[in-house]
Formats: C-alpha cells, structure tokens, sequence
C-alpha cells in the first residue's frame, strides 16, 4: 500500500475542512460569540495536521488501488468527523464523546443529537451542525474530486468506496466533470429550497440552514422541538417535497435535465420509491384516522411529513411516538429501505429492495417450475447473477448489524424494542427512533458505551459497512498485497 499518496490526499482533505471551518469562525466573529476561539485553534489544528500530512506524503504520478481508494475513504471519514468533533469540544458546548458523537451524527446525515438545548448554544456551533449535514450528505470525497485538483490519478477507487447502491452509475465518462455537475445541482437544489423556505416565512439564517440539513437528509435543526417550532402546513408541504427530492439518485436527476422527464419512466428504482412512499402514506394516514380520531386532511399532513423525513432526512414534525403500533411499524420499514441508490440518503436502498423482491419471486417461480430460467430486470436492463449475489450478501450483512447492535444496546440495559429501533435509526442514518429516542427526545441519555458503539453504527451505515469492514482484514494492510 503507497502510504505516501493516502496521507498526501488526506493533507489536501484536511486543509479542506480548515477552509470550510473558515465559515463558522466568521460568523462567531461577526456575532462577538464566545465560540470564535473554539473554531480559530479548530482551523490551526486543521492546518497543522493538513501540513503534516502533505509534507510526510507526496501526490506523484501514481495509480490509485482500489484498496489505497478505500484506505483514503475510510481515513478520510474518520479524520473529518474527529477534526469536526473540536469546535464543540474547545467551545465548551459538548464533552469529547459527546463531540464526537454529534459530529459523526452530522457528517453522516444521522441527525441523532446529544444535545439537550439546541436554542442555548451560540449561533455559529449550530450553523456548523448544519454544514456537517450537507458537505457529508453528498459526500466527503465527492466534493472533494469535485472542488480541488486530483491526487494522482484513479480517483474512481476513492469514489467508488464512498457512493452507494448496488451498482456504480456514471452519468459522465469522466469522474471528475461528474462530481462537479452533481455538485451543481446539488447547490441548485439547496438555494431553491431556501428560498421557497423564505416565501413560507422563515428568516434567512433559518431558511439557509434548513434546507442544507433538508438537502443533505440530515435533520438538524436550529430548535429544541425541531420542525414542530414552525408549525407551518406550507413550509412542511415543501420541506417534504425537498426530503423526497433529496432521496432520490442525483445521477437520474441530471440524465433529467439533459434528456428530459421521459428518463423518469424508465427508471425502475425512482418509479418504487414513489410507490413505496405512497403507500405508507396512504397506510398511516388510515390508520391515524382510524385508531387517533384525526380528520383526513390533518392526518396526510403528518403521514406524508413523517413518511418523507423517516425514509431519509429525520426531521419531526409530529410526536410518532404516540401513534399506533401499525403506523411506527410502517416507519420502521422505511427507516430500513433509505433511500435510492446515488441520492444523499442511507439505509438499503430502494434499487436493493427492488432486486430482492424479483429474485424473491424468481426463486418462487422456479420451484414450481424447475426448468423455467427466469432473470431479473432493473431499468430494463438484465441484472447479472453476481449483483444479485452482493445484494443478498449485504442485505444479510445489514439485518445482521441491525440485530448485533441492538443486542449490545439491551446488554448495556435499553429496551428490545427501544434497541431495535435505535440500531435501525443510526445503521440507517436517519435520526429519531423510538421509546427513549423517539420524536421528542434526545439520545444524551444514552451511557458512554451506548453512545461509543452507536458512533461506529453511523460510519458503518453511511459508508455502507464494506469500506470500514474490509479495513478490518489484515490482508488488507499487507505492503506487498495488491488489490
């Protein structure tokens, strides 16, 4: 492994982020808050870890591996959450463990907070928050191809480790002209939904803030009762519709803007993710109607609010936890299927759950007719037997980490249910869970061991727990074994 070229690339990461803490630090400057030296030693810590780093390395003309892309990857995540964890630390707002939890939190667009009064804290710590959902939404890596020069060359490896979905969908024949369209329109969608956030009556430090944590399927927010404090039917119609947007593949988005919406029809994936959520929309509506006496209209209003930010943002627009058991199962669901494959949420993936289910039903069809060959589909396209075989292979990886860590949270004496959910949540990146995690509380109860294994958790699920998993194996750090 060329150790030289990862900790040059990771140099060039870190400045980055002392760049990006620029922001923040201004902002407590303009404020007079007693944060600005938190953030002013954050950058020179940056800066001297940045320097470190690019002075021991060195970018030369070398080929990436894919197992140097995965090292820069997996590094690369954990040195941006440690190094976002010191404003909160030094501020004075948050301990180290709880620093670091908040940060992986936010970078990894979990938005489970420790946090037990959002409004007390100095503007600037909180902004921060917010743009740890967004740079992490679309990714760490991906903007960073995207914005700076590249670091030697087969940057594909460094992408490939980050993205997610069963298959790596290039839009573009080059990678780095790739990143920065999405890049693009990621920025599109973020000011538009500002300031249709601004027409709904927000400020502007609001609407800002909330559509970077919106676009990035975070759920930050910049108040203690979360999307409850605007008790706005308009702006949660939109907040919705951004959530929704944000799930789905960016990459489709752009075939979009060039080909037109007749892409849309033949995208299998976008077409069951609209269908998913629907569905549960429909379902919850029904059953707060019918269990909860709500009226139709004020049910749908938190049904769909709830059903887009559970299957990928994690903002609460309404205590969930107080619905019937039907309506949080139907939640539980969501939670786990995330998202679509390239879009800025987590959890399986709706292209995954696509494929499971025709092989499902494949398998099905040849037992009652053995020498029947049926093949699956996805875009109209036939999907090989080898993707097949890695959905099902993580697929069975994820059930198993959502019950392995469910299990540590009930030794350390939470709740079955209440475990369960919190495991789904932060494997999922998606924030409130349920019981003592649920809609109105936080996770600041949580006992440092709790709290240690859900920050692994986050990183395992927004890396879809290969990149950091594969870093585990010894073979992977042997000099002369070559990936």
């Amino acid at each position: 492994m060329n150790q030289n070229i990862i900790c040059y690339v990771l140099g060039r990461l870190v400045l980055a982020e002392a760049v990006i803490l620029g922001i923040p630090f201004f902002m407590a400057l303009y404020g007079w808050e007693k944060s600005a030296p938190a953030f002013a030693v954050s950058i020179c810590i940056c800066v001297l870890i940045g320097l470190a780093l690019r002075v021991h390395g060195r970018s030369g003309n070398e080929h990436l591996t894919m197992r140097e892309g995965a090292a820069i990857t997996g590094r690369g995540w954990l040195l941006a959450t440690f190094l976002g964890m010191l404003p909160y630390l030094l501020s004075g707002s948050l301990g180290f463990l709880d620093g670091l939890f908040e940060s992986i939190s936010g970078f990894t667009g979990t938005g489970a907070t420790v946090m037990t009064s959002i409004e007390s804290q100095p503007f600037s710590i909180l902004f921060w928050r917010m743009m740890t959902h967004w740079f992490g939404g679309l990714g760490i890596i991906v903007i960073f191809i995207a914005l700076l020069p590249q670091a030697g060359q087969s940057t594909v490896y460094m992408y490939n480790a980050e993205t997610t979905g069963p298959t790596r969908d290039r839009v573009l024949p080059r990678l780095r002209e790739m990143t920065r369209s999405l890049f693009l329109m990621y920025m599109v969608f973020t000011m538009t939904a500002c300031v249709i956030y601004l027409c709904c009556g927000l400020s502007f430090l609001d609407a800002i803030a909330h559509a970077m944590s919106t676009l990035g399927t975070g759920g930050f927010s910049l108040y203690d009762d979360n999307a409850m404090h605007f008790d706005n039917p308009a702006l949660e119609g939109w907040m919705t519709f951004f959530m929704i947007l944000a799930g789905g593949n960016f990459g489709l988005y752009y075939r979009v803007w060039k080909k037109g919406p007749r892409v849309l029809r033949n995208n299998t994936e976008f077409q069951a993710y609209l269908v998913i959520l629907a569905a549960a929309m429909l379902l919850i509506t029904v059953n707060l109607v019918d269990a909860m006496g709500m009226q139709p209209v004020e049910a749908f209003r938190y049904a769909s609010f709830q059903v887009g930010s559970l299957s990928t943002t994690g903002f609460v627009s309404a205590d969930f936890d107080q619905w019937p058991a039907f309506s949080k199962g139907v939640l539980m669901m969501l939670m786990i299927s995330g998202g679509c494959a390239g879009s800025t949420a987590s959890g399986v993936k709706v292209s995954r759950v696509v494929l499971l289910a025709k092989n499902a039903w494949a398998v099905v069809h040849q037992k009652l007719s053995p020498r029947r060959v049926i093949r699956a589909h996805m875009n109209g396209i036939e999907v090989s037997g080898d993707i097949l075989m890695r959905v099902g292979q993580f697929f069975f990886l994820y059930i198993f980490a959502i019950v392995f860590w469910a299990l540590l949270l009930t030794f350390d004496g939470i709740g079955a249910f209440d475990a369960l959910g919190i495991s789904v949540t932060t494997l999922g990146n998606v924030g409130p869970a349920f019981g003592i995690a649920g809609a109105t509380c936080t996770f600041a109860g949580l006992s440092d061991f709790s709290k240690s294994i859900l920050c692994i958790e986050m990183l395992l699920g927004r890396l879809e727990l290969f990149t950091l998993l594969v870093m585990l194996s010894p073979e992977f750090w042997k000099i002369r074994n070559r990936w």
